[in-house]
């Protein structure tokens, strides 16, 4: 009988897997240390200058990694730095995990690298970067835990689950299913010890939700489920999963993988975490638009799975190496094409962020000096500019036809009020304010002074219902709560102001605003110290068409189009 124990594989074995994590590490620096910095990246390195137990979008994991690495380097590589770390060092524990398999080097080769989002985070630092390391961390303590009941272990999946969840929300899934494919667990009192300590540990994160009023539960689950379902998000999710496994090898390892026998716990464990979490996204899809990256946790147990099939006497088909090898190359010159700028490619959007934005931050920054800069196009612009001008003095304004970021809370906004501050935006020029334009390949942008600032983004008006079940044309009182949540007074008076604030009650089907009433001038006699909470009753006149809309409540300032001053009202009207 031969011994599958994990050290009885020879050295040799290994020497393949080791010069191909070298490979891997080497691509991946080199991507990550040529690249300029993508929208993405930039926001969550402004998470990183703000450090706190939660943020708006996502928990605080990515902010670490990036903060570790930029400590060290100051530019695009140390924010990437514990990516390409992590990433491999999580292929290196895969192969340790497979080793007691029997897993041919070769095949580990050709399948992890030819499954085309690990290439993506590879090198780019986004939460799915340390929950891609969680994943296989998590596993990879579970296999020993199944086998061997320990105080030890037991402590070590207790703060791996934490550092799970501080990844992305999405680790709850690896953690369900995992439970839901060996329901014995709940017979081991050493389990119920791993979740109270990653409760414990994940606490802070918790109360700092509660103390922000949940918004990443309320953007997550109300407002991105929120938009008009349609039947292209459900049929192009399979198709993208297809290109995210591999573009050639995709159908393949989906097939071999799901239809792999179930050997032992374990491989239970990575068979219905595989199908569950691809599952799950598939039935969201049905919801709202999933993007083609969540699933990547779900590549992780089905690439083991695939890997562990191949070992069985003809599962393997004898052209597979052939075609990987193609499939890999296609990856690689992708990669390449977009070390060296390859032009055709600039003309994708996705692609077309890392080029270009470095020489934009620094002609942005000298017409505007160490003034503050407002954005009013979403959180990507004012971070790229944060980022590479190493401030934190650009600012975005989240308008009414946008969302909410991380933005609303940080203290930027503070700083603002009635300051001179410098407005870009790449939409169109607006008369009132653009004096300059700046042009660059992914497009034009406009910008002017605006003196005085004021803005609302952080009132928050609270509700007794967010949804209402209105007539056409029938109107409807809502009484508005609010609290002062500034380090100063205010108020929303436009006597002697330099510009006027109005409180606005907007209709919106899907992102066009239907309709806008505007309050009366109560509404501007209020005035809030700080903490102080606040009431206005605003009675709102339903709109002449039946159907659903979305009501959103909007202080607006001149000259900015209004801010979005509460979560989502769904409003029915028939």
């Amino acid at each position: 009988m031969q011994d599958t124990s994990l050290n009885s594989t020879p050295v040799k074995y290994n020497k393949p897997i080791i010069y191909f994590l070298l490979l891997w590490a080497l691509l991946n620096a080199v991507q990550a240390f040529t690249l300029e910095i993508h929208a993405d990246e930039a926001y969550y390195w402004v998470y990183s200058r703000f450090l706190d137990w939660g943020y708006y979008d996502h928990p605080p994991m990515v902010a670490v990694f990036i903060k570790a690495g930029y400590s060290l380097i100051h530019n695009e590589f140390g924010v990437r730095l514990f990516t390409v770390i992590s990433t491999t060092a999580s292929l290196y524990l895969m192969w340790m995990m497979l080793k007691r398999y029997k897993v041919d080097a070769i095949n580990f080769i050709l399948v992890i690298s030819g499954i085309f989002v690990f290439h993506i985070y590879g090198f780019t630092t986004t939460p799915d970067a340390p929950l891609l390391f969680f994943t296989v961390l998590f596993l990879y303590f579970y296999q020993q835990y199944i086998e061997k009941d320990s105080l030890k272990l037991a402590m070590i999946l207790g703060v791996v689950i934490a550092c799970l969840l501080y990844s992305k929300y999405h680790g709850i899934l690896l953690v369900a299913f995992t439970l839901v494919s060996n329901i014995k667990l709940l017979k081991r009192g050493s389990f119920y010890g791993i979740v109270l300590l990653a409760l414990a540990l994940y606490a802070p994160h918790i109360i700092w939700q509660a103390k922000h009023g949940f918004p990443s539960l309320s953007y997550h689950l109300s407002e991105r489920s929120n938009e008009q379902y349609n039947f292209e998000y459900t049929y192009v999710y399979p198709l993208g999963q297809l290109l995210m496994a591999g573009p050639l090898i995709g159908w393949l390892l989906f097939y071999k993988g799901f239809t792999a026998k179930v050997q032992d716990t374990f491989t239970r464990a990575l068979l219905v975490n595989a199908i569950g979490i691809l599952a799950f996204f598939f039935l969201t899809s049905f919801k709202g638009e999933v993007q083609l990256h969540w699933t990547l946790i779900a590549y992780v147990p089905l690439a083991m799975m695939v890997l562990i099939r191949f070992t069985q006497p003809g599962a393997k088909p004898k052209w597979f190496n052939r075609l990987a090898v193609i499939n890999i190359v296609m990856i690689v010159i992708l990669r390449v094409a977009l070390i060296i700028a390859f032009p055709p490619l600039l003309k994708v959007d996705a692609m077309r962020s890392f080029f270009g934005f470095k020489d934009w931050a620094h002609l942005i920054h000298e017409k505007a000096g160490d003034n503050f800069v407002i954005f009013n196009e979403g959180f990507q612009n004012p971070s790229k500019y944060n980022f590479y001008n190493n401030t934190t003095r650009g600012f975005d304004y989240d308008a009414r036809y946008y969302r909410r970021t991380q933005y609303d809370i940080w203290p930027i906004e503070d700083s603002i009020q009635h300051k001179r501050v410098y407005v870009v935006n790449n939409t169109f020029p607006d008369r009132a304010i653009s004096t300059d334009s700046m042009k660059i390949y992914a497009g034009t942008w406009y910008g002017g002074w605006v003196d005085d600032v004021r803005t609302y983004q952080k009132i928050d008006f609270q509700v007794e219902s967010y949804k209402e079940i209105l007539a056409p044309g029938q109107k409807k009182d809502f009484d508005l709560t609010f609290k002062n949540p500034y380090p100063f007074p205010i108020s929303f008076t436009n006597t002697n102001q330099k510009h006027k604030a109005f409180l606005e009650a907007c209709f919106f089907k899907g992102i066009n605003q239907v309709g806008m009433q505007q309050s009366d001038d109560r509404f501007n006699r209020i005035s809030l110290k700080t903490g102080e909470t606040g009431h206005f009753k605003f009675n709102v006149t339903a709109p002449m068409q039946p159907g659903k809309y979305e009501l959103i409540f909007s202080i607006r300032t001149e000259p900015f189009p209004g801010g979005r001053n509460n979560k989502i009202i769904n409003i029915t009207v028939k």
